[in-house]
């Protein structure tokens, strides 16, 4: 008798930009309060997740992308590592199921240094995982984490995320090839995005190849069914809430009025989608499945 399945088969999806081959690889999911969105009562939070039949408290995606262009590999953030939920941390071993060895990776591109982005950047006794990469990160993100100032206005307000020992030691093993930059094409077909406001440094990535793109857009949204009809909420580790909530306006009027392709780090896998302007806001339209590239 053929027994039935014990897991899940590996969570990942291709999609051809252009020439670029962009793979969006799920590192599981994470749960947690309803309480970290802000702006919004409670209960109006919990009936538009139950309404939308998602789970009340919040379960978001986590998504990382490969970039195959010009006969190199990037990895657009490196999800949960093992320490933050069992749900998560799933990436290593769906690109293993991918058959992709780590070292094969030159170039990671941080959106933000948040631990759901880049705690599996380095293994516990601190050695570096992708061992033949640079990592590159918008140079207001880099100077954010190694500002003490920062860190005792975040201990002080709560506003934020207090993370800043762990986001030096996960960059630590990469000190020697850091590629900080401000914007301009960061990797072959990939532009930096700078998207200020969930971080300082806080960046999409645009990728274009002939007459096709895409934008990752990072943390625009963490929470689709709440934040996409109303895009004032917040979340509770915003570094700057008003900041990040004007960019999310910003980035919805752009995407829609272009029709612009887009993933992100917290839509649902396989995290590619459209947004549509629509007489009572937005609508998130996630894009039809394709079986070929």
């Amino acid at each position: 008798m053929h027994q039935p399945p014990q897991a899940q088969v590996p969570a990942l999806y291709h999609r051809r930009i252009g020439e670029i081959v962009v793979t969006a690889v799920s590192d599981g999911y994470l749960d947690g309060s309803n309480a970290i969105l802000q702006n919004l009562p409670q209960e109006q939070i919990a009936e538009l997740l139950t309404g939308a039949f998602r789970p009340s408290p919040r379960r978001g995606s986590v998504n990382t992308f490969l970039i195959h262009s010009a006969g190199r590999v990037a990895l657009i953030d490196t999800g949960c590592g093992p320490n933050i939920q069992a749900s998560a941390g799933k990436m290593f071993d769906n690109l293993a199921a991918l058959g992709l060895p780590l070292a094969a990776v030159d170039t990671v591109m941080l959106t933000h240094m948040h631990p759901d982005h880049s705690n599996g950047l380095a293994d516990a006794e601190g050695a570096a995982l992708f061992p033949n990469a640079e990592l590159g990160l918008h140079e207001a993100e880099l100077a954010y984490w190694q500002d003490p100032a920062a860190a005792e206005r975040v201990r002080a307000s709560g506003q934020g995320v207090p993370y800043f020992a762990v986001a030096q030691a996960q960059m630590a093993p990469y000190r020697n090839r850091l590629r900080p930059f401000r914007g301009g094409e960061v990797f072959p077909g990939v532009t930096a995005v700078h998207l200020p406001g969930h971080t300082p440094g806080h960046t999409g990535y645009r990728i274009e190849s002939g007459d096709e793109s895409l934008l990752i857009w990072g943390d625009i949204i963490h929470v689709p069914e709440v934040q996409v009809p109303h895009p004032e909420a917040c979340m509770q580790f915003d570094v700057d809430p008003a900041q990040a909530a004007e960019t999310r306006r910003r980035i919805f009027d752009m995407v829609a009025s272009d029709r612009q392709l887009i993933a992100g780090m917290h839509t649902h896998f396989p995290a590619f989608a459209h947004l549509a302007r629509r007489a009572d806001g937005y609508h998130l339209y996630p894009e039809a499945w394709r079986t070929a590239l």
